[in-house]
């Protein structure tokens, strides 16, 4: 049976060369995923503000970002096989529905620690068919010559997010205030809806021919490779949510630094990896080391961690959060081609729900972990240095395990 829609071009590598990028069907998938990050992340550049308003307990505040893990450890999964099943349209708009509610909720109850973990939690359900859909729809609208550099765009959609996020509480506080983020997610949240139904007739429909095909199967060697890749990501966003999470609260208790200035100091390291993310999948494409790029990325990143004892809020501070920033540009680039490049060129669904997997489980434990640590040390921010600078480390070991899959 036909799919209901025109068929999409098939994956990077794949297309024929004669098919053009879609342009807005790249734009669109990028702009979906975007703004599910702006969605996660308006969260912790106004936690300095919601922790002295309503003085939750950290390990609770961090489980507002980590829950969004959760989400994506239950349904990543099976809200890729919906999507297949159902086609885009239904589950997307479904998906903003459950965004405005969450924001509702959120808004309504803010008082409540448990109350606005739930509305977390219903919004990374949203965030996780989100962070399917909106990729998926962008690579596969990228022709043969843009490959390497969609993959950057794809990579860069989580910045994206934050960017937009900081900008607009950097403008917004302390007057209106946070509330004014939640209702600026809802209004963006009803635009999408509108933006999907303009494009109903491009969305990919019902594929139930592929619902009865047996699906390609990895093997042995190439689940192993992207188990190592999945820990990879897994102790990388481990360390990089950890960081982006608690940033401004750092920034504020221990710098020193009035909530504006630490939002502009949040923002230094996102505006550059966001450049980083494109450079990258721009070298991937014209053949520079895959293995060289991930490992001094990683090496960076735990050199900072071992540095930020001493920062400070001078130009140390700054030179470092530049390099982090560089750091962290470069390493999920490299994480995300390596399904491609482990299954030559088309990766299956299978391939990348490993990756996501390493990579949700380090966004449910690093913003925990952190506030766990730095409540036990009796506030002492230094602690968290030794400990993600080690497991950042570890990575860079599993780093140098995977490279040689990477060659070639």
């Amino acid at each position: 049976m036909r799919r209901s829609s025109a068929p999409a071009p098939a994956p990077p590598g794949a297309h024929p060369d004669a098919a053009p990028s879609d342009w807005a069907g790249i734009a669109f998938g990028l702009a979906l995923a975007s703004f599910a990050a702006y969605q996660m992340f308006k969260l912790p550049p106004v936690l300095p503000l919601l922790l002295e308003q309503y003085g939750y307990p950290r390990a609770l505040a961090g489980g507002f970002m980590s829950v969004y893990a959760v989400a994506g450890l239950l349904l990543s999964i099976p809200l890729g096989r919906a999507l297949e099943r159902f086609g885009f349209l239904g589950p997307l708009l479904g998906a903003c529905a459950l965004f405005v509610l969450a924001n509702l909720l959120g808004l309504a109850l803010p008082e409540s620690g448990w109350a606005v973990l739930i509305a977390r939690g219903l919004e990374g359900v949203s965030f996780a068919l989100c962070a399917v859909a909106g990729p998926s729809l962008a690579t596969r609208s990228a022709g043969p010559h843009h490959a390497g550099l969609v993959i950057g765009f794809v990579a860069a959609w989580i910045p994206l997010g934050q960017i937009a996020a900081a900008l607009l509480a950097h403008g917004l506080t302390p007057q209106p205030g946070w509330p004014a983020l939640w209702w600026i997610a809802i209004a963006g949240t009803l635009g999408l809806a509108a933006w999907i139904g303009l494009r109903r007739g491009r969305l990919p429909g019902p594929t139930h021919a592929a619902i009865h095909a047996p699906a390609p199967r990895l093997r042995r060697a190439q689940v192993r490779g992207l188990a190592l890749a999945g820990g990879i990501f897994m102790l990388w966003s481990g360390q990089y949510f950890a960081f982006m999470t608690w940033l401004p609260q750092y920034l504020v208790e221990a710098a020193g630094l009035s909530l504006q200035a630490a939002l502009l100091g949040y923002l230094l390291p996102v505006v550059v990896l966001l450049g980083l993310n494109v450079v990258t999948g721009w070298l991937l494409g014209r053949g520079v080391s895959h293995a060289g790029l991930l490992l001094g990325a990683l090496l960076s990143q735990a050199a900072c961690w071992w540095a930020m004892p001493h920062a400070g809020a001078g130009l140390f501070g700054i030179l470092l959060l530049t390099v982090y920033g560089i750091g962290a540009g470069i390493s999920p680039t490299c994480l995300f081609a390596v399904p491609g490049r482990l299954t030559g060129g088309k990766p299956v669904p299978s391939a990348f729900s490993i990756l996501m997997t390493g990579r949700n489980l380090g966004v449910l434990a690093g913003p925990i972990l952190i506030a766990l640590a730095v409540e036990g040390a009796g506030g002492d921010w230094a602690v968290a240095a030794p400990i993600f600078g080690s497991l950042t480390l570890v990575a860079m070991v599993l780093g140098a395990i995977l490279a040689p899959r990477l060659r070639g």
